[in-house]
């Protein structure tokens, strides 16, 4: 049962359009009501309107990514319960037109982190990159985190120190604006001053405590989704350590078995992101897969290229760098096969290339890249699955 190949969709004001995607050979769109505050619910009639303009385009809309867990959830505040049965009601709206998996974050204020959009590659294509220098510069001189050196090793501080005294006034700036750009509420000018007065919010928030957190939210809001036909999947955080003093809790396998073990509902499910979990030299990507497939409701298919000083890293092209995709793909196959499902896919920050680099679009999300990389794992698939039913034979 071959997979599920889609992309993702920022909405009608996403540079990429519907049948741009449809062309690139997908069957499904990724997808968010982008416009509805965290914490609100998504009406029936907003998740009709949008799923009627996707299946127009002749593309189907079975996976969301994402419905955001509000930081007020996150730390257990004070409006805990109304904002989890906000939750419930999306889900419920959700399920009752048809969507399945829902993917969400648990990670503390930033979805993601990368220091350079526009990191350029020696055949002149572009790519995210993270650069933990860059992030330790930041930390201590632009957003002034206090104790924010004690997170860093000294050759680290001192390399970063440099790094900033080098910057012009104007990379100074783009650093921040790119930190930034990974921060709900980004799009309205959210600030570092705004960002380290949320940092506070988590001062006393261990990792422990944020586990519990997760843990509490997954028993609220999975008997809805079993009721809805809905699995929740998590991404794991990005990067897959803590930063800027905040606890990472879905970094690895350990931490996806835990949350499995402390909620064993068959809602509670997990995006797999090759590119995510692959930021860690110590994951096994394919044998995640084969340990926690039963649980996998859909898959980021990229790589990332790891660094020398184990922090840092780039995206690399979807069937180069670190992540061993072909074992990946090999692994995701086994499982499909074996439960008689369709994983659904998406190639995932693909590189800035030809007409692209004459482009805006959302960080990461190009077209002709990831055309070219949902063209390599849809390759990757079909010759894999020849070897497997050639070895049956």
């Amino acid at each position: 049962m071959l997979m599920t190949q889609t992309m993702r969709w920022f909405g009608p004001n996403d540079p990429v359009r519907l049948q741009d995607i449809r062309q690139s050979g997908a069957t499904g769109i990724v997808t968010a009501l982008h416009e509805v505050p965290n914490g609100h619910v998504w009406t029936v009639d907003d998740i009709l309107t949008r799923k009627r303009m996707i299946e127009a385009a002749g593309l189907s809309w079975e996976v969301v990514e994402s419905v955001p867990v509000h930081e007020g959830i996150k730390t257990c505040a004070k409006n805990w319960a109304p904002l989890i049965e906000a939750y419930c009601q999306t889900l419920r709206n959700l399920g009752s037109q048809g969507i399945r998996v829902v993917t969400y974050n648990f990670m503390p204020l930033l979805d993601w982190t990368r220091t350079d959009l526009t990191f350029a590659l020696p055949d002149g294509a572009r790519a995210l990159r993270f650069d933990w220098d860059a992030v330790a510069a930041y930390d201590q001189f632009i957003l002034k985190r206090p104790g924010a050196e004690a997170d860093y090793t000294d050759d680290v501080i001192r390399r970063a120190t440099a790094l900033f005294a080098a910057m012009t006034d104007a990379q100074r700036s783009g650093l921040e604006r790119t930190i930034i750009a990974g921060l709900p509420g980004s799009e309205e000018s959210f600030s570092s001053a705004q960002f380290l007065a949320a940092i506070r919010t988590y001062a006393d928030i261990s990792a422990d405590q944020l586990r519990r957190h997760h843990q509490l939210f997954l028993e609220a809001v999975c008997p809805t989704a079993e009721q809805s036909g809905v699995q929740l999947v998590v991404h794991p955080d990005d990067p897959p350590f803590p930063i800027f003093g905040l606890p990472r809790v879905v970094s690895t396998e350990a931490d996806v078995t835990h949350l499995f073990t402390q909620v064993p509902s068959a809602a509670n499910g997990l995006c797999f992101c090759a590119g995510s979990f692959g930021a860690r030299a110590d994951n096994d990507l394919p044998g995640m897969v084969r340990r926690l497939g039963d649980r996998i409701g859909f898959a980021h298919l990229r790589s990332v290229q790891r660094e020398p000083d184990g922090k840092s890293f780039h995206e690399a092209a979807h069937l180069e760098g670190d992540a061993g995709m072909a074992a990946i793909v090999a692994a995701i196959c086994e499982i499909s096969e074996s439960q008689g499902r369709s994983i659904p896919i998406r190639p995932d920050h693909g590189h800035e290339i030809l007409d692209d680099l004459n482009r805006t679009t959302n960080p990461g999300y190009s077209l002709l890249g990831r055309m070219r990389g949902l063209a390599e794992l849809r390759g990757l698939e079909r010759g894999i699955r020849f070897g497997m039913g050639a070895r049956t034979k």
